[in-house]
């Protein structure tokens, strides 16, 4: 292996394990705060989101069926339907608007 090559896999690895330590060390008792803990509690949906919503537009190669879908599935999923129900009705959606 190159020498450089080992050189950033370790700086990223440091880094990476900072990152992940370093809230552990520096924050030792309860985070308190109405705020901060609400905040807190939805920074993994948003990350998710943040992750997933540019994936499903251009999955299908077409903005179209997969805005399409999308939108089936968030009404979907508003109106309390299973996780089942709406992946399938997003993927027919998805495959039938694919033809136009």
């Amino acid at each position: 292996m190159d020498k450089q090559f080992l050189t950033y896999l370790a700086v990223m690895a440091v880094i990476t394990y900072l990152i992940r330590a370093l809230p552990l060390v520096l924050a030792r008792k309860k985070i308190g705060g109405r705020f901060l803990n609400s905040f807190l509690y939805y920074v993994p949906y948003v990350c998710l989101a943040a992750m997933t919503f540019p994936a499903i537009l251009t999955a299908t190669g077409s903005y179209l069926s997969g805005g399409a879908a999308f939108v089936v599935a968030l009404v979907l999923a508003w109106c309390r339907r299973g996780m089942f129900t709406v992946a399938l009705a997003a993927c027919l959606v998805a495959y039938l608007t694919g033809f136009v």
